[in-house]
């Protein structure tokens, strides 16, 4: 799946991420996981893509954001969006699709083999451009839980589908007691409070 020549791109949709390894069962361990892809081939970049809560004082995933700053990790964050749906209920949006389609399409020109850390079929698209450039495209996720992680449409459009329980003993660690809520939100970025 791998060669060692090539170039890789890690572009990891934190929140979609997250919901996936707890639904394994188990938590990432990310310096793990980089040395996992290092030795597949040379490991470009490696990008973590999350939305913060801006109103709160402490947020429990700014340590891990911290950690992956100074650990490897390009962090990309935005502060979510807080909004009322028709029901009344207070629920948050942080999105962060668009900012990962355009920094995996700006290395277009420099990376070989794209690993995409998301079940979400609106990927689809970024995967069939990257394709149509001659790039290879992996993508993350699983259908090991009760419900499928991964849309069937991203699955079947990218070359090669990596279900995340089949890395487990390489990039995983024991499940944390507690979820952080900036990641909280479901896959379309959304959150219920």
């Amino acid at each position: 799946m791998f060669d060692q020549r090539e170039k890789i791109a890690l572009f990891i949709d934190g929140a979609n991420l997250y919901a996936t390894s707890r639904a394994l069962g188990f938590d990432i361990d990310y310096r793990k996981l980089l040395g996992w892809f290092k030795n597949q081939g040379y490991l470009l970049r490696a990008y973590y893509y999350t939305a913060l809560m801006e109103d709160q004082e402490y947020s429990s995933i700014r340590p891990l954001i911290d950690w992956l700053d100074y650990n490897g990790y390009k962090v990309v964050t935005k502060p979510a969006k807080e909004f009322i749906d028709a029901a009344g209920r207070r629920k948050f949006k942080g999105n962060m699709d668009i900012e990962l389609t355009v920094d995996a399409f700006e290395l277009a020109d420099v990376i070989d083999h794209y690993v995409i850390f998301s079940g979400d079929g609106d990927f689809r698209t970024l995967v069939q451009a990257l394709q149509r450039r001659g790039r290879k495209v992996s993508v993350v996720s699983t259908m090991a839980s009760q419900s499928s992680m991964i849309s069937d449409e991203l699955r079947r459009q990218a070359d090669h589908f990596i279900d995340l329980m089949s890395l487990k003993n390489e990039v995983g660690r024991a499940q944390a007691p507690r979820r952080p809520e900036s990641e909280q939100m479901d896959d379309d970025g959304e959150e219920d409070e």
